[in-house]
């Protein structure tokens, strides 16, 4: 198991502050995928950037379900908690 240093909310300034509080609100927590890469803000800008583009854009052939569907497959194929 990999150990990596985690910013914590409360040290958490500028761009990962921000993610971190946009995070809360759209989940109402920051989930560990999110700040594992708070070392990193401009990594996690990008990160959250492509997730949204690819699961929340209307220009998606694919449905909101049908993309949670393939996710949440691809996810118990790898044995990933996510």
């Amino acid at each position: 198991m990999a150990w990596i240093k985690i910013v914590s909310l409360e040290e958490a300034t500028g761009t990962l502050a921000r993610l971190y509080r946009e995070a809360i609100g759209r989940a109402g927590k920051i989930w560990n995928v999110v700040s594992l890469q708070g070392l990193r803000p401009e990594t996690l800008d990008a990160s959250m950037a492509l997730y949204g583009e690819v699961m929340h854009s209307p220009r998606s052939p694919l449905t909101r379900v049908q993309r949670e569907m393939i996710a949440t497959a691809v996810s118990r194929a790898n044995s990933c908690q996510y």
